[in-house]
């Protein structure tokens, strides 16, 4: 089975007074929307409440013009892009997500880099592919519900992302899931790709529709997806540890979408 939501991370602990106490640290002081920070920063915490910091790498990888600059934007904390526009070169963007661990009873701080370079800068430039692979923990690869297209696409992209010696963890973004009406994917394409692939599909609204004003709108929006992220690094950490067994899909029945 993959991964279940809320077994590895306490899934609704920043709601709690000592989770609203860390999750201060990146936010504003008027707490009404979350700091942009740069690589080289990191939230300011009192010796108390400072926890171990764990740092990934993730590469965003995807079609031209499925959202992957407003995905990571809505992640970040950032302003979600109204139009879209080409990304130049490679941009970096860091989030940070507080997180207490279930087993362990142990809060910690992850620091979450994603790499997201333009379609036209993968094509023209040989080094920024492997730039944005090297040394990344993981790789989201991205695709638009209203683009049934891009999703087809998935299969090749991560053969041509990834060799099949590269142990990284791989989950994929599905993008504009606030267009669902228009949506040209069905649930049943979902499920069938998940059980043929055992990868798992996020699902995120591009656009900013709450008021900035609702903190708590905000965060319970982005907090399951920053939450499973999380989780997956973890188990993947774990894995490769060897802590924990890799999730074992031999036995699992075919499962029947009719």
């Amino acid at each position: 089975m993959m991964l279940q939501p809320g077994s590895i991370l306490h899934w609704d602990w920043y709601k709690n007074h000592e989770g609203r106490e860390v999750i201060t640290s990146i936010m504003h002081r008027n707490m009404h929307r979350r700091k942009v920070f740069g690589l080289l920063e990191r939230p300011s915490l009192p010796p108390h409440l400072t926890p171990d910091e764990y740092r990934y790498k993730i590469f965003v990888s995807g079609k031209g013009a499925v959202g992957k600059t407003s995905t990571v934007a809505k992640l970040s904390g950032n302003e979600v892009p109204t139009m879209h526009s080409e990304t130049p070169g490679i941009q970096t963007s860091v989030v940070y997500w507080p997180a207490k661990i279930v087993k362990l009873d142990k809060v910690v701080m992850f620091q979450l880099q994603f790499w997201d370079a333009g379609e036209n800068a993968l094509k023209k430039f040989d080094h920024v592919l492997p730039a944005c692979k090297d040394q990344a923990d993981a790789v989201m690869f991205m695709f638009s519900f209203v683009d049934k297209g891009s999703f087809d696409d998935l299969p090749h992209q991560m053969s041509r992302i990834l060799e099949p010696s590269e142990d990284v963890c791989k989950f994929v973004m599905g993008t504009k899931y606030d267009l669902h009406a228009h949506s040209e994917i069905t649930q049943r394409d979902i499920r069938e790709f998940e059980h043929q692939w055992k990868i798992p599909i996020l699902r995120i609204k591009n656009v900013t529709d709450y008021q900035q004003s609702e903190l708590k709108t905000d965060l319970n929006e982005v907090a399951p997806l920053l939450n499973t992220i999380c989780e997956l690094l973890w188990q993947r950490d774990q894995i490769l540890a060897g802590k924990v067994a890799a999730p074992n899909y031999a036995n699992e029945l075919k499962i029947s979408f009719c």
